[in-house]
């Protein structure tokens, strides 16, 4: 059975910061609790507390509860009204849709003096001769009976009639008893029925499963797919004759509907996992060893090769909103794998590259995710270009640097020269102490005359 537990006591103490020694107010309502216990150890503060639509059998663990001013049971399997004599400051019971039959049970509510609502409506005992009266005259302190004023003269009425009323109910209540008695044995042989035809069905199984002639063997899976129809059938025959079949209201059928509800959702759930399992894992690698291209998430993407940065650039449309951590990007030499929640996405690269030295970003505008890929092979074209360019720009080159005349060029390798130019040095000097250049015209004309006989001679 269920009961509560502390951690669920502690998830429902939310507006409390999840202490529960403090707690004045919980609810704990739709939970399939069986058993009511611990509240009255953990919670002595509790002013109200909530324990509707649960399947709980009797009020018991609450008498130390002695703040508390409003119980809701409603909804239950409770067939007495007991155990709430130690909590003095009850003001309101909410005792709708249970299965109290024993209405001579409320007489243990003349120590709650401060009781002044109860509702008893959807019982058994509400249908009994001189119900009303019975209440109003046994609890003197009451002010509401099932949302309606107890007026005084109704009261005075009703203690008038005591005696009569009170012998009416108690034969009532010795009728129900009796017939409650006889409910307990048909629900106790019904059970012990399914029990065994639940033990046959599982017997029939194992000897089905394991058949012992081998022709059967070549159509195994044809003959899984005729066993897997036959048991929804009969599964769906099950159903149908569990919810036509007539049953008394009782607590013992309504927590047998709840079990076989519970036992018809597990066994969903282990199907389903089971069918999770046996999903085939995806294939990135044949057994040759051979990668394969593999698109699960259906992302759109671009592969780009950029020649002018010796690289290649992945561009995959992952989810604009999709969290970062849920993307696993793996870099190998001839391909890339990128896991979006869980689901590969593999290419095969059209040239080797240098995974150490790849880089992975998101773009802050559209969340695609990019990744770079410098190539293995080392093509430097960013060079070749710079040095023609100075080939074609020679003769521009020339006419500015009227003075030196010399071409600069790139050194390939510079220790060779490892020690300082000082003619250079000297050609900077004498270059800032000449005069003005409108005194040197002829110089100028010269130059411009042709790129191809220029001469340089340092002493001019």
């Amino acid at each position: 059975f269920l009961s509560v537990t502390e951690d669920l006591v502690r998830r429902r103490a939310e507006h409390n910061n999840c202490e529960i020694f403090s707690l004045e107010e919980i609810s704990l309502h739709q939970q399939e609790i069986e058993k009511l216990e611990h509240l009255d150890k953990w919670c002595r503060d509790l002013k109200i507390l909530y324990l509707q639509n649960n399947l709980i059998p009797k009020i018991e663990n609450v008498g130390k509860l002695k703040k508390l001013e409003y119980l809701n049971v409603a909804l239950n399997n409770i067939e007495r009204i007991e155990n709430l004599e130690g909590c003095e400051e009850l003001k309101k019971l909410d005792l709708t849709a249970n299965f109290i039959g024993e209405l001579s049970s409320i007489a243990s509510l003349k120590c709650n003096i401060h009781l002044k609502e109860l509702f008893l409506m959807g019982n058994p005992c509400t249908e009994f001769e001189g119900y009303r009266q019975f209440v109003v005259a046994t609890l003197h302190q009451l002010k509401y009976l099932d949302s309606k004023e107890i007026e005084r003269s109704e009261r005075i009425k009703a203690l008038q009639n005591y005696p009569e009323v009170k012998w009416k109910i108690r034969e009532q209540e010795q009728a129900y008893l009796l017939k409650r008695a006889r409910e307990k044995e048909e629900a106790q042989r019904r059970m012990q029925e399914r029990k065994d035809k639940k033990q046959k069905q599982m017997d029939s199984k194992l000897g089905f499963d394991s058949p012992d002639s081998p022709q059967e063997k070549p159509n195994e899976a044809e003959g899984d797919g005729e066993q897997e129809r036959c048991r929804t059938v009969e599964n769906d025959e099950e159903d149908r004759r569990f919810w036509e079949e007539p049953t008394p209201y009782t607590p013992e059928s309504r927590l047998e509907t709840h079990r076989y509800i519970e036992e018809k959702r597990r066994a969903k759930d282990n199907t389903r996992e089971s069918k999770k399992r046996e999903k085939p894992p995806w294939t990135l690698v044949t057994a040759e060893g051979k990668v394969l291209n593999v698109n699960v998430p259906k992302l759109h993407f671009s592969l780009k090769d950029d020649e002018e940065n010796n690289q290649i650039i992945l561009d995959l449309a992952v989810y604009r909103h999709l969290d970062t951590s849920l993307l696993d990007v793996d870099v190998q030499p001839t391909y890339i794998r990128v896991l979006v929640k869980g689901k590969p996405f593999q290419l095969v690269l059209p040239e080797e590259v240098k995974p150490d030295i790849s880089s992975a970003k998101r773009s802050q505008t559209t969340g695609h995710l990019v990744v770079t890929m410098p190539k293995a092979k080392e093509i430097i074209l960013a060079k070749q270009k710079v040095s023609a360019s100075i080939k074609h720009s020679e003769c521009n080159t020339q006419k500015k640097n009227t003075r030196s005349g010399q071409v600069e060029k790139l050194e390939v390798d510079p220790s060779k020269y490892s020690f300082p130019d000082v003619t250079k040095i000297i050609q900077e000097k004498e270059r800032t102490g000449q005069g003005p250049i409108k005194l040197q015209p002829q110089k100028v004309t010269e130059v411009k005359k042709s790129c191809v006989d220029f001469e340089n001679n340092e002493d001019v």
